[in-house]
Parts: C-alpha cells; sequence; structure tokens
C-alpha cells in the first residue's frame, strides 16, 4: 500500500500562504499620483459639461441673472429644451447629420483602406512621391481648400445636396497614413501563404488584412464620424434649404429677437453633443483599444 508523506504544517505559515489568483495589488505611490492626475483632468472635463446642463435646465431670467447661482430659485425648467425643440426641425437635421455622417465615415473607410494597402504593399512607379505628398497634404489648412471645393460643387450642381456635404469629406490623408503604418507591421509571410494557395490580391486584403485590422479600422471609422458629424463649416458653406441642413448648423440658426438666451445657447449645445456622447459610452472600448494598440494616439 502506498503512503502520502505530507509535510508539517508550522503554525501562522498559513496565513502567510495566499491563495493563487487572489493576490492583492498593491498601489505604488506612481500608480496613486497617476490616478489622482487622471481624476482631477476628468474633473476639469466635467465641470463645463455640469455647467451647461444647469444652465440649460434654468428659466432665461435666472440664467442672465447675476449674480449666478448654481441651484435657481425657482427650480429647474425643461423650458429651453422645448423652445429648442419647437423652434427647429431638430429630427430632420439629426437625420440628415446621422446619414451624411455615415456614408462619409463608410466611404472615407474604402477609399483610405485602399489607398493604404497599396502603399504598403504594391511597389508601384512614383509610389515614393505619391505617399510624400499625401504626408505634406497634412499641413494644408482645411480652410484653404473651401473655395475651389465650392466652386466644384457649384458645377457639379451639389449644392443643397447629400453629395455635395459628402464627397468633399471622404478624402482623409490622416487616415491613409495611420492605415499604412499599420498595415506595415502585418507579416508578409501570411500574404505569401495565402498567394501560394492561389488567392489574389483582392482576396488576400479582403480575407487576410481586413481582418486582422479591426481594431485600427474601428478607430478610424470613430475619429472620422466624429469628425463629420462635428463639422460645422462645411455644410453651413454648402446648404442654403433648411430642410437640408445638419444639426450643427441648423441649431445655429435658432435665433431670439430678445439678445442671448443662455439657456436655450446650452441647450442647443448639449441636443448637438448628445449623439457624440452616446457614441462614446457604447464605442469607448474600441477608441481605446485602438488608440492603444495601433499607436493612433502619436500620429
Amino acid at each position: 500500500m502506498a503512503t502520502t508523506l505530507t509535510a508539517p504544517v508550522r503554525p501562522g505559515r498559513l496565513s502567510a500562504v495566499a491563495p493563487v489568483g487572489k493576490r492583492r495589488r498593491h498601489l505604488s505611490p506612481g500608480r496613486i499620483v497617476a490616478t489622482v492626475i487622471v481624476a482631477v483632468l476628468a474633473g476639469t472635463w466635467l465641470v463645463p459639461f455640469a455647467w451647461a446642463t444647469v444652465t440649460a435646465l434654468k428659466s432665461e431670467t435666472e440664467a442672465a441673472a447675476t449674480p449666478v447661482t448654481l441651484v435657481p430659485k425657482s427650480g429647474f425648467t425643461p423650458d429651453a429644451f422645448t423652445k429648442v425643440l419647437q423652434q427647429g426641425n431638430i429630427p430632420a437635421w439629426t437625420w440628415n447629420s446621422l446619414f451624411t455622417s455615415a456614408a462619409i465615415t463608410a466611404v472615407t473607410l474604402v477609399i483610405s483602406a485602399l489607398a493604404a494597402y497599396a502603399l504598403s504593399r504594391i511597389d508601384f512607379k512614383g509610389r515614393k512621391v505619391l505617399m510624400t505628398v499625401i504626408v505634406a497634404s497634412l499641413i494644408v489648412p482645411p480652410p484653404v481648400l473651401i473655395i475651389p471645393l465650392f466652386y466644384q460643387m457649384v458645377s457639379f450642381h451639389m449644392i443643397d445636396s447629400y453629395w455635395g456635404i459628402i464627397l468633399p469629406q471622404v478624402i482623409a490623408p490622416a487616415m491613409v497614413f495611420v492605415l499604412k503604418k499599420f498595415f506595415d507591421q502585418i507579416p508578409r509571410e501570411l500574404e505569401d501563404a495565402a498567394l501560394v494557395d492561389g488567392a489574389g490580391r483582392i482576396r488576400i486584403f479582403l480575407q487576410v488584412v481586413l481582418p486582422l485590422s479591426r481594431p485600427i479600422l474601428a478607430a478610424v471609422a470613430i475619429f472620422v464620424f466624429i469628425g463629420a458629424w462635428n463639422n460645422f463649416l462645411w455644410p453651413f458653406i454648402v446648404t442654403n434649404d433648411s430642410a437640408m441642413l445638419t444639426l450643427p448648423v441648423g441649431l445655429q440658426t435658432i435665433k431670439s429677437a430678445y439678445g442671448i438666451q443662455y439657456a436655450q445657447n446650452m441647450a442647443s449645445a448639449l441636443l448637438a453633443a448628445l449623439p457624440l456622447i452616446l457614441v462614446f459610452l457604447f464605442f469607448q472600448r474600441q477608441i481605446i483599444k485602438g488608440i492603444s494598440t495601433t499607436g493612433l494616439a502619436g500620429t
């Protein structure tokens, strides 16, 4: 009969043995300082947002009264939001912003991914010159292109149309550069193995490269969507019909004959920012993962 030898357990030693997987994490001074700094920065960002919310929930009299109070004497009221929704065509403007931003994001992803893959993998004549032009275009201020783009839209009869809003915004040299740098990090051996199996270049791009690029594609899509949603200048220039306005432009057309309406201005700003806040809340993991794994923050 086999016997099992067990070592005697000394008194007080059980308490020194920590279960596997339940080790307590000790906070270092550096981690504590970093946490405090992040908390302060988060609070600094939340203060203007909280102030805008409080002001939007005041009456116009309370919002313009001095000295400024955090809690109005007459209580909070949603009258500012009600007036903004009644004076403007919010549903139509929201749909215009949603449709154009989604279309700009989809087209930009397709164009940028194809261009970046070609610059990363295909050795064609003029490749270095084209890459230099793309990098140099990053320093060109967008307002410089507004006049020629406007004349192009006029000649194409695209004023007051979705195409007029979408097409000038689908070329994003920064996104091409970011995607190209990511594609350079994908091992070429994976594509060589697919070529040996008889796969073509398009099939390799669709079935090998794109599945490996989901983090960067998600990050680029989110940033392009946010930029398109927040774009005020170009939709303001290319649209005249009130039914074609995007949400940021439409909210600026709601004016009053009684001077500055602080509560209504804050309510308009919150309505314009609400969709982007929801996008961040639902896709914050993709945003953080895309930035941390692709180096987007350093580009």
